[in-house]
């Protein structure tokens, strides 16, 4: 078998390509926490999409010459990146949460949850290895990303998926279609647990909005990309955070157990919930992430008025996780 030639001076390789792009992303200083990190990863993921095949498959053909029409696709996706801000999952309408694959475009927040990390581990130890929940429910479920994420761990459990926006719950059920989950998976549209009535679950997954004011006000431009709907958590970024946690004992089973995302909100939270005997989980983001609670410890929970907004101090800019 012929080795294949050098590329010329015309022919471009992923390899350059990538380098290229990476080096032109650093410059323009984009943001990045939309599924990569860096402008390396970044420039990686749009360069996949631009030849079509699995990421997976990108290291066998970083050095293999392309067509001109597949560095033309690249370029326009590098050259919309920079000029437009617009972050690679709303670009190729594609973002990752595990090992599961979604649709994402501007009417939904793109997947990032550390809920999805425990449930790889089905929420062991606090849910027992034989203990799999019956009726799950994913508060905020924007594309249905945790909610889907969850049918998969638990194949037996029906699951249902809130959201106040019309518009992420058409995303969502696109994404349930694509899951093959629309027989188990039910989307309804209501404002936290308010459309809910006499519903109980076993597990409440919930990743609400809670970007502090003050952040929202400094957020770099992918970020604005977003529904502010679904990253705006008011004053201290609690709006949510107080409801879901006043209302939820009342749609758990007696064993029930919520997990709620609140970024980096652990003190926030001790600090409006003094009595609540909160269990934080360890993920990749820290231990002031991630709550547990199960309903035995929520029932009674009073409800806590959200503190008078004040003047925001300056602080050095956190990207929140949502």
């Amino acid at each position: 078998m012929s080795r294949a030639s050098p590329p010329t001076a015309q022919q471009n390789t992923p390899r350059q390509l990538i380098a290229a792009a990476a080096k032109r992303f650093r410059s323009a200083r984009l943001a990045y926490g939309h599924g990569t990190l860096n402008a390396d990863d970044e420039a990686a993921w749009l360069m996949v999409h631009a030849l079509g095949c699995p990421f997976e498959d990108l290291a066998a053909r970083l050095d293999q010459p392309v067509s001109a029409k597949i560095a033309q696709r690249a370029q326009l996706l590098f050259e919309r990146r920079i000029n437009e801000r617009i972050p690679a999952a709303y670009l190729t309408h594609e973002a990752w949460l595990g090992e599961h694959r979604f649709y994402v475009d501007e009417r939904v927040i793109v997947p990032r949850s550390y809920i999805a990390e425990l449930l790889q581990t089905r929420l062991q130890p606090w849910l027992k290895p034989r203990q799999s929940p019956q009726t799950i429910l994913d508060l905020c479920t924007g594309s249905g990303c945790l909610a889907i994420v969850a049918a998969h761990t638990f194949p037996r459990a029906q699951v249902d998926g809130v959201d106040i926006s019309a518009a992420a719950l058409a995303v969502a059920r696109r994404n349930a279609c694509e899951h093959e989950l629309t027989q188990r998976l039910k989307l309804i549209r209501s404002d936290l647990f308010t459309g809910l009535t006499d519903q109980r679950y076993d597990l409440i997954l919930t990743n609400p909005p809670y970007v502090r004011e003050p952040v929202m006000r400094t957020l770099p431009t992918e970020y604005r990309r977003e529904p502010a709907l679904a990253l705006h958590g008011g004053a201290d970024g609690l709006d949510l955070v107080r409801r879901i946690l006043a209302d939820a004992a009342m749609h758990l089973t007696p064993q029930g157990w919520l997990v709620l995302e609140v970024g980096h909100n652990r003190k926030n939270v001790e600090r409006a919930f003094p009595k609540l005997p909160f269990i934080w989980a360890e993920t990749s983001g820290g231990d002031d992430c991630v709550l547990l609670l199960q309903k035995a410890a929520l029932a009674g929970t009073p409800s806590v008025p959200a503190p008078q907004p004040r003047p925001p101090t300056v602080r050095r800019r956190r990207t929140p996780a949502r």
